[in-house]
Parts: C-alpha cells; structure tokens; sequence
C-alpha cells in the first residue's frame, strides 16, 4: 500500500474511534515524543505503552537484547496508553510509522481498518501457538493484525473472613442465582455485597460485559432479552442493597479500594490487581464470573498486542518479524508477563505460570473463557456500542430508566 492511499484512509472518524477504544485496564501514566523511524536501516523503533518502565527496566533490557539478537539497535518510545493509538495514526500520516507497536488490543482493529498495520500474512508471522480466543482480539475482516503479548481479564475477588462469618460456603457459587443467595446471606450477617465499577466511561462497560455476554446477549443486540436480565441482575443488587450505590462513580481504582477496606464479600476486578491484593493483607481467593445458569461468564481480555505498522520500505518486515518472536517467545513471555501481572496468550506458558503460583490456575480459567471486544468482527463498531452501553448501565442503576428502556434506546442510537 502507498504512502498516499494510506493517508486518504487515515480518517476523523479513527481519529474519534480511538478517543474512545481506550483500555479499561492498565491504568499507567506518562508521555513520549520521538521520531519513529532511526537514523539508519541499523536502528529499529519500538513503541510501547509502558512508561513506568525505564530505561534500567527488566523491560527495556529484553527490548535491547531481542535488537542484539537480531542485528540491529533499538529506539523505543514510550507512551501513555491513551496517546498511543492517536500518536500512531499521526505517525502514519507522515509516514513515520515504528517498525514494531505494542498497543492495547481494543485499537487494533481500528489502526487496521485504517490501513496502518500490516497482516500476519504481510509479515510471515508465526501465531499458531496462541489461544484462539486471545488471538480474536487482533483480528478483523478475516485478517490478524500482530500477536498478544499478554491477557488479564475480570474476576471476581473474595474475602474468605467474610463469607465465613456469613457462613457461605464459596463453592456453592455455580450461577447467578447461588451468588445473589450468597450476597443476602452477606448483608444478613451485617457485612456488605459486592462492589463493581459501572462509571459512565469504558470501564462500566468493561465491567459490565461478563454479565451481558453471561446471559447470552450479544452486542450487536443490546436491547435483547437476555441483556435486560444482565442490567436487572446489577439494579435489583443495588435496590436490595447487595452493592453500593458508589459503583455509579467507582472506577475500577475506587472499587478495589472498597473492597481492600475488608468489609466487602465480593469485588469485580482484574488480574492487575493481585499485587494489591497481596499487600491488603486480606485472605482472599478468586472466583471466575458466573454466567446466568452455570460455568464460566466470558470477561473482556485486556493486555497489548505487539504489532507490524505499515512500512514503504517492505524489507524492513524481516527484522520486524524477529523482534516480534523475540519479545513474544515462551521465555521472554513468562518473564514478561509475570512483570505485567498477565496471563499469557499461549497454554505452554501458562502451564509454566501456574507451577510457580498456584493462585493464578483461576485467572487462568478465567482468560481461557474469555473474549476480545473487538472480536466477532465489531472492529470499530465497538467504541460506538459500547458508549451506548455504558450509558444505558447508568440510567438504569440511577433509576432514571428501567433496565428494559435504558438499553431500548441504547440500541436505537447504535442504529
């Protein structure tokens, strides 16, 4: 592709997508600014969303060593994850793409569709190993676009102190039903439910998504049966006092810090926050979301995918193709995404995460069942959805709508 066709593709509306398919996830903070390309065909750019990791970094010294390995030197820039995806189609107007990204999965689909990254067909590169279900969160219109280099996902915490004083028994939790009777039990014993975030941002919507799809709905359908009895599931908690009504304003930040106060049986949250939960002190385990009548709800996958920009100079793809096997290796994965606190995207090295902490088996389980946003081909229908999504969560858990007319006129404004 031209340099000039792809401008013509670089459009406000991917401009717009990518304000709102921002990662409810990893919540990091910083700023970059660098040219992509180096000063030589020996130097090769990387982008990342990582800028707690400095230059000293366990991170930064994989990045150098996969350049040695491959020949060449390493440029890399980090970036606050919401400035990422903006910097990149920026990048791509002029011309200047990096020749490898790593960037949060949402915005995949959206920097594919306008034309920026290229194919695991362009590239060559090798994703036979990664589980489908991780895999989809970077595929669009029938084409893979890079190779994830982490998952985390929603679960659900517990405070083992609790649900023993309520004399719940954890493993009676099979379905919808057998955690709300947990929940009552809770209250009856003078402690509190279950706290979420359901904010009017992306992170409502995150959270929200291993009940809408544990129903059975799907998001093309938001107004369906099944997704009222999700909505009904979260406003008859809060009118029953099972969850507080703080989860209006509660980011996923705010929600833990609730539950780490140890008066709460229950917290939606995800895989990045098991360093705190450590340091809470609390004896807690972790329950993978239910769905309405039993097994495993799919959450939405967080984590990066590590990509391929488009490049005039399509020589170029060869090296890019060796850094990315490089940072994406069994080895390199494990080390990694233990930094991250990621599951990894492939079963051989979870297996291996597992032996060295047996408290990860239920994340595990977890992104095993999980979902990517983007995937069932939505790619940049999503942002859109989503916002009406996160609206249509708020009205009803306000009281300003039923579950039933909130998500009515959230599927007529997608339309």
């Amino acid at each position: 592709m031209s340099h000039s066709s792809r401008q013509r593709r670089l459009t406000a509306a991917a401009l717009t997508a990518l304000a709102v398919a921002i990662s409810a996830t990893a919540c990091t903070s910083g700023s970059g600014s660098a040219d992509a390309k180096g000063a030589d065909s020996g130097t090769y750019t990387i982008w990342d969303p990582y800028p707690q990791f400095d230059k000293g970094s366990a991170w930064a010294k994989l990045l150098d060593r996969c350049g040695t390995e491959a020949g060449v030197k390493i440029k890399r820039t980090a970036f606050d994850t919401s400035d990422l995806g903006n910097k990149t189609l920026l990048a791509a107007q002029q011309g200047n793409s990096p020749d490898v990204l790593i960037v949060d999965n949402p915005v995949v689909s959206t920097l594919a569709e306008a034309g920026v990254l290229t194919t695991t067909d362009d590239t060559k590169l090798d994703t036979s190993k990664v589980d489908p279900n991780l895999l989809a969160a970077g595929q669009s219109g029938g084409k893979t676009y890079g190779t994830p280099i982490g998952a985390n996902t929603l679960a659900l915490y517990y405070n083992k102190k609790v649900l023993k004083e309520a004399g719940v028994d954890v493993s009676s939790i099979k379905d919808w039903t057998s955690l709300t009777a947990a929940l009552a039990k809770v209250k009856k014993a003078g402690k509190k439910g279950v706290t979420f975030s359901a904010i009017g941002t992306e992170e409502g919507s995150f959270q929200f998504l291993p009940w809408f799809w544990g129903a059975g709905a799907k998001l093309p359908q938001l107004d369906s049966a099944q997704a009222v009895s999700a909505l009904s599931l979260w406003t008859d908690w809060l009118k029953q006092g099972y969850a507080p009504n703080s989860v209006l304003n509660n980011t996923q930040t705010t929600s833990w810090q609730e539950f780490a106060g140890g008066d709460y049986a229950f917290a939606e949250n995800g895989t990045w926050q098991l360093a705190n939960a450590r340091k809470a002190g609390l004896d807690y385990g972790v329950l993978p979301i239910p769905a309405a009548t039993g097994g495993n709800a799919a959450a939405p996958t967080g984590g990066e995918f590590v990509t391929i920009p488009v490049q005039d100079d399509t020589a170029r793809y060869a090296t890019s193709r060796k850094l990315t096997t490089c940072l994406t290796s069994a080895d390199n994965l494990y080390d990694t995404d233990t930094t991250l606190s990621y599951v990894a995207p492939t079963s051989e090295v979870q297996n291996k995460q597992v032996a060295a902490n047996a408290e990860l088996k239920s994340w595990v389980d977890a992104v095993k069942s999980a979902k990517g946003r983007t995937s069932d081909d939505l790619g940049t229908k999503y942002p859109k959805i989503s916002e009406q999504m996160w609206k249509a969560v708020q009205s009803a858990l306000s009281g300003s709508k039923s579950p039933k007319d909130a998500l009515t006129s959230a599927q007529d404004a997608v339309k």
